[in-house]
Order: structure tokens, then sequence, then C-alpha cells
């Protein structure tokens, strides 16, 4: 069988462009390009995670994984485009209302939103959970029927539950899947509490963060000493939320932590960089 290899000027028609597709939250501006104006180099946002990325999000329970992947959703189906959300930990009756809640808080046309977002609820299904292939087959038609151009999965861990030796194996089917479809994508994946919580390392070890094109990771910390509250100047047991590019190999991006939280209307919003808002709390 002939070796199978390319010069690297036959691969500029198949490159795809570099542009960002937006989240709704300040991560739009933390990744970026460096483009060539004249004789100098400049540094502009990408407006959004970037196109045909597959991102992990991950982070310990209750960090806002699940917020800013609704967050994406919305922001996508209100923009025109269609998206597909396969729920696997909570049904999707639960699911509408969540993502109806947040279309209020963003200002979105729900009606379009509606329109604009597929649902497979693999939350109730044991062949859809237990069986990649049979989700996978239901996702391909799902796109091919909707034009879907965004996928969310919700969360990836809920499909390598019982069995985390296979998880590399699960991921990598649906890490390429997701490439052969050209979708832009976001992969929650959940922490057991044994593992650091700034690390990507998610439940089945490294298996998302080594494979997926980036990853994001969100953290939360309970202020429950007098050192806290003088570091953060926040009051006892409230909660500082942070959130990281942990890495990207598609493009560059800011890989500070940054401090957000999830507002009453129960949204992402990121505030500012952690060491400018201790610096600022400390004044």
């Amino acid at each position: 069988m002939a070796e199978r290899y390319y010069e690297l000027s036959e691969l500029e028609a198949k490159a795809p462009k570099l542009f960002g597709i937006p989240t709704g939250t300040k991560l739009d501006e933390m990744f970026y390009k460096i483009e060539q104006e004249g004789d100098e180099y400049v540094k502009k946002p990408l407006g959004g995670i970037p196109h045909l990325a597959v991102m992990n999000v991950t982070g310990v329970p209750d960090s806002g994984k699940s917020v800013l992947a609704e967050q994406f959703a919305v922001t996508q189906a209100n923009a025109g485009y269609k998206v597909l959300f396969v729920t696997v930990e909570s049904p999707a009756n639960f699911l509408y209302t969540a993502l109806k809640q947040k279309s209020v808080a963003l200002g979105a046309d729900f009606s379009k939103v509606e329109k604009n977002i597929v649902v497979i609820d693999a939350s109730e299904s044991d062949e859809l959970r237990e069986n990649p292939k049979a989700l996978l087959d239901t996702m391909a038609y799902a796109i091919r029927e909707k034009k879907v151009t965004n996928v969310i999965i919700d969360s990836i861990t809920g499909l390598y539950e019982h069995k985390e030796v296979m998880a590399r194996q699960i991921v990598r089917q649906f890490f390429n899947f997701l490439k052969k479809w050209k979708q832009t994508a976001i992969l929650v994946s959940q922490k057991r509490s044994a593992q650091a919580s700034e690390s990507a390392e998610a439940a089945g070890g490294l298996a998302v963060a080594h494979i997926v094109d980036g990853t994001i990771v969100m953290d939360k910390k309970l202020i429950e000493t007098r050192w806290d509250v003088s570091l953060y100047g926040l009051p006892l047991g409230s909660v500082l939320r942070t959130i990281r590019i942990d890495g990207c190999r598609l493009t560059a991006h800011d890989s500070r932590s940054w401090v957000f939280e999830i507002t009453e209307m129960g949204t992402v919003e990121i505030l500012a960089p952690l060491s400018d808002f201790i610096k600022k709390k400390a004044r």
C-alpha cells in the first residue's frame, strides 16, 4: 500500500480559515491571532473560540461548565446558526427550561433559539449513552438533516461512566466525527474530587485534554479563612470563580486565570484577570 503524504503547499486549499465563533462571553477576546500590518505584527481578538475547534470545558461540579455551554448555544442559535445539543446529564425538558431562561437573560429571540437548537436526549437512553456508534449515527443524521454547524455534548464524561479504561478510545471517536462533519464543538467534561481543580484533567484521565484542540478550565474557591478574606477581598463563605484557557493548538490565547461570576440571571460574566482582581481588592 502506497504511503499517503502531502507537501505542505498541497494543504493550503484544505486549511480552514481562522476566525472566531462567538460564545457570548469575554472568552471571545481571549483567543487572538497575529497579523502583519506593514512592518508591524498586530494582535487581534479572534472573536470567539476558533472555527472548527473541538474545545474541552472542564471543572469541578457547579463551576459553571453547563452555564457556559448553554450560553454558547443560545448565542449561536440567536445569530441564526444551527446547534446540536447532546444532553447526557439533564433530561431534555429541563434543558428547554434552562435555555429559555438563558435567552431571556441574554436578550435573545427565543423563537429563533427554539428553531435553531436541535436536541438529542441521551440522558434517559441507555442505548445512546452506552453505544457510541448509535449516538454518532443519530448525531450524523441530525447534522445532515438540520444543517448543523455547532455541537455541544454535556457531558462527554457521561459516555464512559464505569468504563474509563475506554475513555481515550471513545473521546477519539467523537473528536474524529466532529472533524469529519466540520463542526465547532464544546465537550463538557467532569472532574473527580481527587483531581487538582486547576488542572485540565477530567474523569478518565487526560483522555479529553490530550485529544481535543483546546481546554477551558473552570474552577471555584470557597472563601473560608482570614487569609482568603485578606487576599481576595471577599467575605467569608462567598465563592470566587475562575476561568482559564489551558491550551489551544489552533490559535494564540490569553493563558491567565480570569475571575468570573454567574449572574443572578444565570449567565457567565468574565470580570478581570485574577492578578488585577486581587490588586484592586487590596486597595
